[in-house]
């Protein structure tokens, strides 16, 4: 198993403040965020969810998903949920070049909004999608200075749910989150089939737990 931490350390923070771990505030809101979608088996599920208790996220999406489902694209638009840019081909940052690996993001970039104005929703970020998550969390100061030039958030978290870790149990997936998360905590969840057994465990009750605490569900932006 990995041995990044669950709930991310302050001096990473520190280390990288270019870069969004978490939404500083006093008020009750918690940014719910997807990675790797749209997914057939389990996207729309997601969306089905979220809608269940009034929440919204932010899905990064791989371009090369967009690509192949559009129509799931589609309704995570029409929910009224924000998008961001996980790479054409979730590619590791590490093991790229800098230039390889924005032309990738470009290509995500370009699949992306074309498909933007298809949506009966008009999405808060019009046509441009200026949120980034790399892959794996994977990034180079090179090519994390590129982006920030071009005028991408780099969107980092503050707490992983773990839910792609098979030796993850339901119930420790449930608990990195509730233990952790708080007020502005950026959550990484994953709607992917790989993540799905932990994620759908997980998921219903996080939105349960966190909002008979008083808490709402808002996009990244």
């Amino acid at each position: 198993m990995t041995l990044v931490p669950v709930k991310t350390p302050l001096v990473a923070k520190k280390m990288f403040p270019n870069y969004v771990w978490d939404i500083a505030t006093d008020d009750k809101v918690i940014y719910l965020t997807f990675d790797d979608g749209p997914t057939p088996e389990i996207t729309n599920w997601v969306l089905n969810t979220l809608k269940a208790y009034n929440a919204k996220a932010t899905f990064f999406c791989i371009g090369n998903n967009v690509e192949k489902h559009p129509d799931i694209f589609q309704n995570i638009l029409n929910e009224g949920h924000a998008i961001g840019n996980h790479t054409q081909n979730h590619l590791k940052g590490w093991k790229t070049k800098a230039t390889e690996y924005l032309k990738n993001i470009a290509e995500a970039e370009k699949t992306i909004n074309n498909q933007i104005p298809n949506s009966k929703f008009v999405n808060r970020q019009s046509s441009i999608i200026n949120l980034f998550r790399p892959p794996y969390g994977q990034i180079t100061h090179k090519q994390g200075k590129a982006l920030l030039e071009l005028g991408y958030k780099i969107i980092m978290w503050d707490v992983l749910s773990f839910d792609w870790e098979k030796d993850v149990s339901k119930e420790t997936c449930l608990k990195n989150v509730t233990s952790n998360a708080t007020n502005g905590s950026i959550i990484v969840f994953h709607d992917s089939v790989k993540a799905s057994r932990n994620m759908e465990f997980a998921l219903p009750k996080v939105l349960e737990y966190f909002t008979e605490k008083g808490f709402t569900f808002e996009v990244l932006h």
